[in-house]
């Protein structure tokens, strides 16, 4: 499925807010974010308003450098290939941007032929959807840590990914890390991902831990080995097939001692890119998806971002100035990370005659003054009772 060539060529006109002149990237079918140099922020500026795709989603991307030193997000998103679905992802990389570079290309050929080209998708099936997902993220992790290997310059380096395939009627997500995925239906927001993370009293975190335990790992102060924090990514070699070296490595640098290291055995990865897949119906009420790094979510939860683009929406239409202005928000909330935002607006709602949401100040008023009355109340019960 193509995007309508004019649009396209106008969206790869991407200028960077950093004094350089504009980039341009040759491509066909896809686009993805130029990622900038040195220590500017980078967004698009002259994206059309709304690039829409054949299948009626309208498209907006941004990415910003935060307080890091490197930018090492990056964003794809692809519309042909799949026999009617789009595919988009986030991969927010570390420890350098090799990663990064490798999965952006990679991954989505990878998937492409995992899915037979968007047969599995427009199917029924969706244990035949997960298990070609989970072959594809296994098959490119192995490629990179063979590529990194080589390569020898990044070997540490590693990303997490979030990639979801849109269709008509559904949404396919396939996940590893900590990037999140948001859906609103008429104002409801609904949470879809789950982050990695080897830290948290939630379901998925306690697995986690209960996982890297058992293959010979400790958690650190939320990190595994003290030092990553999340514990599903691609690459990061020193916890997959250079675990060993990375354990003597630790003795070396005094991290730990000899006889620690000794006690150690590891039984599997630390960090696997086994990821986890979900397919989610839209129906009618679907309005329009949020995917988006970690250096959004930390910085502004999924009621506030949902409720932003809504708002933003209602007032423009305009998609693309939807997800630079969410971006820009989370570096005013001085997010300490790279924020990199896709939003698909699935094309079903009339934002030109929706209302715009009202706050009900007389129902806040109320719930203020009722909260002070409890609180007073439960003081002055405190206090009879202690007397």
């Amino acid at each position: 499925m193509a995007l309508f060539r004019p649009q396209l060529e106008r969206f790869l006109s991407t200028k960077l807010h950093c004094g350089h002149s504009s980039t341009k990237t040759p491509a066909k079918n896809f686009f993805f974010a130029t990622r900038p140099k040195s220590q500017c922020s980078a967004i698009a500026i002259d994206a059309p308003s709304s690039l829409t795709d054949v299948a009626g989603i309208r498209w907006g991307s941004a990415s910003l450098q935060g307080a890091r030193e490197e930018m090492e997000d990056d964003i794809i998103i692809r519309s042909d290939g799949l026999e009617g679905f789009s595919f988009a992802a986030v991969f927010d990389g570390h420890a350098g941007f090799s990663s990064v570079k490798f999965l952006r290309d990679e991954l989505y050929k990878e998937c492409v032929a995992a899915l037979q080209g968007g047969l599995l998708l427009n199917g029924k099936d969706f244990n035949a959807i997960r298990k070609a997902l989970e072959e594809a993220f296994e098959r490119v992790d192995a490629k990179l840590l063979d590529w990194l290997e080589k390569d020898g310059v990044q070997d540490e380096s590693g990303s997490t990914a979030t990639a979801m395939f849109i269709g008509n009627e559904k949404l396919v997500i396939s996940h590893i890390g900590d990037s999140s995925v948001v859906l609103s239906r008429s104002g409801k927001m609904e949470v879809l991902t789950d982050a990695h993370r080897p830290y948290g009293s939630n379901k998925i975190s306690l697995q986690e831990i209960k996982r890297i335990r058992e293959a010979g790992g400790w958690i650190v102060n939320g990190r595994i080995c003290g030092d990553i924090a999340v514990s599903r990514a691609f690459g990061d070699m020193r916890f997959k097939t250079k675990k060993n070296e990375m354990l003597e490595k630790g003795v070396k640098e005094g991290r730990w001692s000899e006889k620690f290291s000794s006690r150690v055995q590891f039984n599997g990865d630390l960090v696997i890119a086994s990821p986890e897949v979900y397919q989610i119906a839209f129906g009618s009420d679907a309005e329009f998806v949020i995917l988006a790094s970690d250096g959004l979510w930390d910085y502004m939860n999924s009621l506030d971002a949902a409720a932003f683009v809504r708002n933003q929406l209602q007032k423009h239409g305009d998609v693309q100035l939807a997800c630079e202005e969410l971006a820009r928000k989370a570096i005013d909330r001085r997010t300490q990370d790279n924020v990199s935002i896709i939003i698909a607006d699935l094309g079903r709602t009339d934002w030109q005659n929706l209302p715009l949401q009202q706050q009900n100040v007389v129902l806040e008023l109320g719930q203020a003054f009722a909260t002070i009355g409890i609180v007073t109340l439960g003081i002055w019960m405190s206090s009879l009772f202690s007397s």
